[in-house]
């Protein structure tokens, strides 16, 4: 995942002397904010004359195409339009070779993206505040990170508001492809100290599985006795997933059926009958999480497991399955 040093978040450090240490540990974006200021063009300049780090502008303009201009002869290389303040969002100009975003606050319906996803590449989830810095993350923009991923697969997330280590770790796993990161960043004595702990798996939690996890309409499940061995595989295949989960008439989780679960099932038995294939098939010992588990609770259990986990389904106390947690896109990295 890529982190965006929000430069106007320390301003107590000069511009130059920050740029060049954000540098030295190889931030991967520089973001600013621009208020209708058209000084910050003036300050893009001066990183441009010492830096190779990409800029990533946040445009919050009722008329934002009036800076278009600057942005093509600075070359900059990302831009993002406030949603919520612009009278009207303005066509990609030809010449500008930067990837246009739509920020939206956590009020707004994903569903603004429409209007610009034939040529906008990213979204930004404003999950705080905005222009209010060191605000708490918003738990609605979990939600509206599965809802996004799911109708936009191929745009990319980005996220601003509330990062702490925690957060990183949990944006990650939902496949969040940059944060834009401030007041946590430059609180630290040392910013390399921040960016090492927002890279890494060791972590406090304060968030639950709850909070992130697929819900129970996301996910594929089966009731026991109402499927049949063909039903199994369309529902593996429907969602693409590589699992489908099974659960009583009651609603608790009976076990799973992988991909795997059916090759060995289909390796091990001679079947003569399909009907036989599900009973046959179902995992009933799952590695399971609550959904009132912290982060750390399920880190720390998912490291004393004998075997690698992709997933794990959630459930709450009654046993009843509630959603899953999935680790794919930390193994698959950044792209």
């Amino acid at each position: 995942m890529k982190i965006s040093a929000s430069i106007y978040s320390s301003n107590r450090r000069d511009l130059i002397e920050l740029i060049k240490e954000l540098d030295a540990y190889h931030i991967d974006y520089f973001h600013l904010d621009c208020n209708d200021d058209i000084k910050v063009f003036d300050d893009i300049r001066k990183i441009r004359s010492i830096s190779k780090t990409p800029i990533d502008l946040h445009l919050i303009s009722p008329k934002p195409e009036k800076y278009f201009n600057l942005i093509r002869d600075l070359n900059v290389e990302m831009v993002t339009i406030q949603y919520e303040n612009v009278n009207d969002i303005p066509q990609t100009p030809s010449g500008i070779k930067a990837k246009f975003g739509l920020a939206i606050v956590s009020s707004t319906d994903i569903a603004v993206f429409d209007r610009v996803k034939d040529n906008f590449s990213f979204i930004l989830f404003m999950a705080t505040t905005p222009g209010k810095s060191g605000g708490e993350f918003n738990k609605e923009n979990f939600r509206k990170i599965r809802q996004f991923r799911a109708q936009y697969p191929s745009k990319k997330i980005h996220i601003d508001g509330g990062i702490n280590e925690e957060l990183s770790f949990i944006l990650r796993n939902m496949g969040v492809y940059a944060v834009v990161t401030g007041s946590y960043l430059f609180k630290e004595k040392f910013i390399g100290s921040a960016l090492l702990k927002l890279k890494s798996d060791n972590i406090k939690s304060r968030y639950t599985v709850g909070d992130f996890m697929l819900g129970k309409d996301e996910i594929p499940y089966l009731v026991e006795g109402e499927y049949d061995f063909i039903k199994v595989l369309q529902t593996i295949e429907d969602y693409k997933m590589g699992f489908t989960h099974i659960i009583k008439s009651d609603g608790t989780l009976e076990g799973i059926i992988s991909n795997a679960d059916v090759r060995r099932s289909l390796l091990q038995h001679n079947y003569k009958n399909g009907s036989e294939y599900p009973s046959l098939i179902i995992n009933k010992n799952p590695a399971i999480v609550r959904d009132t588990d912290t982060i750390s609770e399920m880190l720390e259990y998912i490291k004393n497991l004998d075997f690698p986990v992709l997933f794990l389904p959630v459930i709450d106390k009654h046993g009843h399955l509630c959603g899953t947690v999935k680790f794919n896109n930390l193994i698959k990295g950044e792209s």
